[in-house]
């Protein structure tokens, strides 16, 4: 039987954050500036014979977290909804808080737990060495994975020193 054998030494690295990126629009606003300044000097490619740009987004979900309570704001139930759009996540935060019949079967009223929700978004690049990586950002950490060069993890780390929610 064949062995496997390993032909690149990919890499991950994690910068776990002091605090907690503190809402969804301040998420989105680092997510967007990755994509719309390319901090990272990526170049677009082809493959398959389709265009790609130099960033794109892969991948977001957005978790909204509610507790419910009594009169005496005793917990008496939770529930989450996720989303992949920021949009969708601030109706659903809506319609949910709206919703008499859930709150009805609840038994009390719900309130929006914004400490506990959770937003992850991943970022494909493509360096100019040919490398294609990706950057996934969440409320608590951003992840550099399948890399290889040590200059990629370099750049990103550089731009995220300048980032103060990333410190």
């Amino acid at each position: 039987m064949a062995d496997f054998v390993q032909n690149a030494n990919v890499k991950s690295a994690v910068r776990t954050l002091a605090n907690p990126i503190a809402d969804v629009a301040t998420f989105n606003t680092i997510v967007q500036s990755v994509l719309t300044d390319n901090p990272f000097a990526c170049v677009e490619y082809m493959t398959a014979g389709e265009s790609h740009p130099a960033v794109e987004k892969t991948k977001e979900t957005y978790t909204a977290r509610f507790v419910y309570q009594d009169d005496d704001a005793k917990k008496i139930g939770s529930n989450s909804e996720s989303y992949n759009t920021i949009s969708g996540f601030n109706v659903g935060i809506t319609a949910i808080l709206a919703n008499t019949a859930n709150i009805t079967a609840h038994g009390g009223v719900p309130a929006h737990d914004t400490d506990a929700d959770t937003y992850s978004a991943t970022v494909k690049c493509h360096d100019a060495n040919g490398e294609l990586y990706n950057v996934n950002f969440s409320r608590t950490r951003v992840t550099i994975t399948s890399y290889s060069d040590d200059a990629i993890r370099t750049k990103v780390e550089t731009w995220a020193d300048t980032v103060a929610a990333l410190a």
